[in-house]
């Protein structure tokens, strides 16, 4: 039996060609039947809150009890470090992929308290064998700057910085399909 993957989406829109939507069809497309592609639809994604979002993962993760592999595309990927940073879960990450996530408390931009990671949060994450890391050099709506900070927490981490300014990933991300298959194999 393949493994599940769920992808937790941006914040914004997200009908279809709107935020995580093409890059979400794009992971499902490439993989095919070598994972599960599940992609819950987070609570009031332009106005998001952490707990409710925290809510809607707890449901999500329930269902699984066997290895499940995480993507979590800017909003989501903030939400993903927080959440298995900070909660008791039940299930065995197999990798945490993150596709242009902010840091939160980085600069003025960026002040949703909610969504701060502890000051220690990667002490938290040594329990996940497998974490990359995904940011394009010229994004203009995620900094590059944010980047740099998860890296550094995150040491162990496999970081891919990518040329141009993509922060949607409207036509695909090879290197994260890639970097799954990987890992799936």
């Amino acid at each position: 039996m393949n493994p599940a993957l769920m992808f937790i989406h941006s914040a914004g829109p997200q009908g279809e060609n709107q935020g995580s939507y093409n890059l979400i069809k794009y992971v499902h497309n490439r993989l095919g039947n070598n994972a599960e592609v599940i992609s819950p639809k987070m609570p009031t994604p332009e106005d998001p809150k952490y707990s409710d979002w925290k809510n809607e993962l707890d449901k999500a993760l329930a269902k699984h009890s066997g290895g499940i592999v995480l993507v979590g595309h800017s909003l989501g990927g903030s939400v993903l470090l927080k959440y298995f940073s900070e909660e008791v879960y039940h299930v065995k990450v197999l990798g945490l992929f993150i596709v242009a996530a902010p840091f939160w408390g980085k600069d003025d931009d960026w002040q949703r308290k909610d969504f701060f990671l502890q000051e220690t949060f990667e002490q938290h994450l040594k329990e996940i064998p497998h974490i990359f890391l995904y940011h394009s050099r010229d994004e203009e709506i995620v900094p590059l700057s944010h980047h740099s900070v998860l890296a550094e927490k995150l040491p162990q981490s496999t970081c891919r910085i990518l040329d141009g300014s993509d922060h949607l990933f409207e036509n695909g991300l090879p290197e994260l399909v890639r970097d799954i298959r990987r890992l799936l194999r």
